[in-house]
């Protein structure tokens, strides 16, 4: 009896060591995920690539691999290139730039572009590019009107009498037409004649009034070159390239999975590991108890069989 006891001890012993273990592993830390450096995409979106700049103490494992959507593409991992970084690297480099102007003059345009400017790639090279000045180009931006209003004054001398009627009432200016506006008189002084009196006389000062259109430029675009040597210290890393290929994603179309709307929803899934890994302790554990007992009973029956003898 006391070696049954014994037995079953050791085996619900070994049950309890062993059930813990199985839920660590099933709940074990996931490896560190790791961020890209950059990020570049082709034109088309057909293809992303993603660069992981990694020291040695980081887990390339930790690169995502998954698949993923965006901007109407679906993406999946073709290939991880795994780069080893020189400690000096440096290529040439043209930036152009794009400014707005509201002078079109070559020194108005120069005084907004640096000689020099500072600048760094979206892959982290850094370095100082120098202006292309046969690269500077002036273009409109685009163009706008304006109407004033334009008034001329006529003059018409020895009228008969204070009447509109010798007045034209429209005239040309400039290849504008104008339309009279009002009119003012003077009175001529005449005089006589040996005696007789010539009458009065009249000037009109007429005004003529109208409307101007012109067009402006509203402003200038200036674009220009800048080139010159980017270069970078690599810090003891590894370059790794993750490549994803696009397709576009289709509409979703309906899918019939033969249910009615009275069915009743398909049943959650289980972890089955995890459900079957106790249970496959206890069987072990029932196993050493059944090993026991039988072991127990055949003593029983030899020793029975020595005392009858």
């Amino acid at each position: 009896m006391k070696k049954l006891t014994a037995v079953c001890a050791l085996v619900l012993a070994l049950t309890m060591a062993l059930a813990p273990a199985a839920h660590a592993a099933e709940w074990a830390d996931p490896t560190q995920v790791c961020y890209p450096s950059s990020v570049t995409q082709s034109e088309d979106g057909a293809e992303i690539r993603k660069f992981y700049d990694l020291s040695p103490e980081d887990d390339p494992t930790g690169i995502p691999r998954s698949d993923f959507e965006q901007d109407g593409y679906h993406y999946t991992l073709v290939d991880l290139l795994k780069q080893e970084l020189p400690e000096h690297e440096s290529r040439q480099h043209t930036e152009t730039v794009t400014l707005d102007s509201k002078n079109k003059d070559m020194a108005s345009v120069l005084a907004l572009l640096p000689q020099e400017k500072a600048f760094i790639t979206d892959d982290g090279l850094a370095g100082t590019l120098t202006l292309r000045l046969d690269t500077v180009q002036v273009e409109v931006a685009g163009y706008g009107s304006s109407t004033k209003q334009i008034s001329a004054t006529r003059t018409y001398p020895n009228l008969a009498g204070q009447d509109t009627q010798y007045i034209p009432k429209t005239i040309q200016d400039g290849g504008r037409t104008l339309t009279l506006q009002d009119v003012s008189w003077q009175t001529d002084n005449t005089g006589s004649l040996d005696g007789y009196a010539l009458g009065d006389r009249y000037t009109a000062v007429a005004t003529y009034t109208g409307s101007a259109t012109s067009s402006y430029v509203k402003g200038y675009t200036v674009t220009a070159d800048y080139t010159g040597t980017v270069s970078r210290i690599a810090l003891n890393k590894t370059r790794y390239v993750a490549i994803f290929e696009g397709t576009p994603l289709q509409p979703a179309e309906p899918v019939d999975d033969g249910l009615e709307a009275t069915d009743p929803a398909p049943a959650a899934s289980f972890n089955w590991p995890l459900l079957l890994a106790p249970l496959g302790l206890i069987a072990a554990a029932g196993g050493g108890i059944g090993i026991a007992l039988f072991l127990k009973r055949r003593s029983e029956l030899a020793e029975g069989g020595d005392e009858d003898a």
